[in-house]
């Protein structure tokens, strides 16, 4: 998309402090992020994927099963992690990530669901992501999966982006052609002027839109979506069909 020197951002949220209803009854003891697929909790598959792609730093943010989900994230190896603490009101993936802003610093960070696991294709998508990312004509950048490419995910997509990477809104009562992976990079300064406490990024989202500033770039391989027990069952045969 531009030709621009590759700059892997080097922090990263992972949010994680969601309370995991659609996974019940998985969720009424363990936090969604700490769910195992194919013997590795979600958590891990995410942390690890920051990790190889150049990520120093990472955040993880804790609301329900808060000590489960802190206690895990701490024995991370290789990277360092650090709390950013939810316990007393869960502030949505908007107010989360603009709590955690004194650890993000000040240069474009990826922001990343737990739960957004990936089959990555013959490129890393994180590498892609940094290609693709151009901070003079984009605030934010959004990685997106065809939802043909898609395990567990059900709905009727998210945007339309055209040859640029320019993302747009579904129209009502129509299917777009892209979902939303759950894995995005931010610059900072796009929390600006943003309510205090609980607010979705989806604010975020539509207002770069009015500007012409979100984009977005597909990502290669196969995207899990492990929304319910249903999509785990779904995602663990699909990780077990691509290494045989």
């Amino acid at each position: 998309m531009n030709k621009n020197p590759i700059a892997h951002p080097e922090r990263a949220i992972v949010l994680s402090a969601g309370m995991g209803k659609r996974m019940r009854p998985l969720t009424a003891t363990t936090p969604k992020p700490l769910i195992e697929v194919a013997g590795r909790s979600m958590l891990d598959y995410t942390l690890q994927r920051l990790q190889k792609g150049g990520v120093q730093e990472a955040v993880v943010n804790v609301h329900y099963l808060a000590d489960l989900v802190e206690v895990h994230a701490k024995k991370f190896q290789g990277m360092a992690v650090a709390i950013s603490d939810e316990r007393d009101e869960l502030l949505e993936t908007g107010g989360g990530v603009k709590k955690a802003l004194p650890h993000l610093g000040n240069q474009p960070f990826l922001v990343t669901n737990s739960d957004s696991l990936w089959i990555e294709g013959v490129r890393p998508n994180l590498e892609t992501m940094a290609e693709a990312w151009n901070p003079e004509k984009m605030d934010i950048l959004l990685l997106m999966v065809p939802s043909v490419n898609s395990v567990g995910y059900t709905g009727k997509g998210d945007f339309t982006m055209d040859v640029e990477g320019v993302l747009k809104r579904r129209v009502e009562r129509t299917v777009a052609p892209y979902v939303y992976s759950g894995t995005a990079i931010f610059k900072p300064e796009v929390f600006e002027d943003t309510p205090d406490g609980p607010f979705s990024l989806n604010l975020l989202f539509d207002r770069a839109i009015e500007q012409g500033r979100l984009y977005g770039v597909e990502g290669d391989g196969l995207w899990l979506h492990v929304g319910t027990p249903e999509a785990l069952v779904d995602a663990e045969r699909a990780i077990a069909e691509s290494v045989n």
